[in-house]
């Protein structure tokens, strides 16, 4: 069983969810998201990791995923995103868990079939998937999506290592093995 911590980041809110993977199975664990104002920006960065840091040591995830950074049209708000997931990344790694990144597009292809999908179709497939009662928030919905991709990539990873010596998946649409 293997506990994956996804997070969007954002230097104001910072969307958080923890999904168990037993087999096959994915269960939601908790999700939210991290609010931190609009104070000091180097004390947003600060609350940021303090926060990862603590939802890490309560609910021990073995690996964080996180969404990477998309161009902005304004620099200074692509900068201050990047500073944001800098902080959730040392988060992580201070509490030694590996990090995986996924760009958005590769998020949303593989929890709605659509590298383009708008937030509610990815709020929407994550309240299907995970079975919950209501819509998780736009970030906690995009960091539950993070760590279901990277469960989907785990499984394939896993998937491709016990394929017979010399075969591999295929990267062509509709997965077939070839040699």
């Amino acid at each position: 069983m293997a506990r994956i911590l996804g997070v969007d980041p954002g230097s104001r809110k910072t969307g958080f969810g923890i999904i168990e993977l037993d087999g096959k199975q994915i269960k939601h664990v908790i999700s939210g998201r991290l609010l931190v104002g609009d104070g000091d920006f180097a004390n947003r960065l600060k609350q940021i990791f303090e926060g990862l840091t603590d939802i890490i040591q309560r609910y021990q995830p073995d690996i964080m995923a996180i969404e990477q950074v998309f161009l902005h049209k304004n620099a200074d708000s692509a900068l201050k995103l990047g500073q944001a997931r800098g902080a959730a990344i040392c988060a992580a790694v201070s509490q030694q868990l590996l990090v995986h990144e996924y760009s958005a597009t590769q998020i949303k292809k593989a929890v709605v079939g659509n590298g383009h999908a708008k937030k509610e179709q990815v709020q929407y497939m994550m309240t299907v998937m995970l079975q919950l009662k209501e819509a998780p928030l736009e970030d906690a919905a995009d960091a539950l999506a993070c760590a279901v991709t990277h469960a989907n990539h785990a499984a394939l990873d896993s998937l491709t290592n016990k394929l017979p010596a010399g075969m591999r998946l295929s990267r062509r649409r509709g997965g077939r093995y070839s040699r």
